[in-house]
């Protein structure tokens, strides 16, 4: 053999037993610090309640579906209005009553009219909606605070709210505590009416 051909076949083999070899992978385990859950204090409330029986929530509900009826009495008095006006005319055209020119301009005042309609159920739906979402945002973010004081006060670990199609299937219910979570509310109520006014 050539001395090149061998020098060759040595780097060669040289090269390839000088490759990184795969380490092993040792398993990530997370260091997570154990502790004991003797004396855990767990506790839920029923969510549904709180829409019964808080009277902050209660009141701002109203408050809420008053204007949703007054929103719905007023599409309702707009859209007899057309209907009439539509109802009214037709008969006069069938009568023949009325001129094409008048019946020209009837067909575009009813389609301002509809128009009108479509725009105030838009605007004041969507008025309503937005106040609703911000009541209930804001009612939400105030019963947490006072769930962390009320927790903290009674030595709660954990606080869970159950409700249907909530994340909870079955809880013990020697954990409820909904009453007595609904009074501490109730009786810090001035606290959320001073926050949200």
């Amino acid at each position: 053999m050539k001395p090149a051909v061998f020098i060759l076949i040595a780097l060669s083999i040289s090269l390839f037993s000088c490759q990184d070899k795969p380490k092993d992978k040792k398993a990530s385990i997370p260091k997570v610090e154990k502790r004991a859950l003797d004396g855990l204090v767990i506790a839920y409330y029923v969510n549904d309640s709180i829409k019964t029986k808080f009277q902050y929530y209660k009141e701002q509900d109203a408050l809420v579906t008053k204007k949703q009826k007054v929103f719905q009495a007023e599409l309702q008095r707009r859209n007899k209005e057309l209907e009439n006006y539509v109802q009214r005319n037709d008969e006069k055209a069938r009568s023949g009553l009325l001129s094409q020119n008048e019946i020209a301009q009837i067909q575009q005042k009813a389609q301002q009219m509809e128009q009108s309609l479509m725009q105030y159920q838009q605007v004041q739906g969507a008025k309503i909606e937005e106040e609703t979402m911000t009541k209930l945002e804001a009612i939400s973010k105030k019963i947490e605070v006072l769930g962390k004081q009320y927790c903290e006060k009674h030595n709660i670990d954990i606080l869970l709210i159950h409700g249907e199609g909530g994340q909870l299937n079955y809880i013990n219910s020697s954990m409820d505590i909904t009453e007595e979570f609904i009074i501490f509310l109730n009786e810090n109520q001035s606290k959320i009416e001073k926050d949200l006014n």
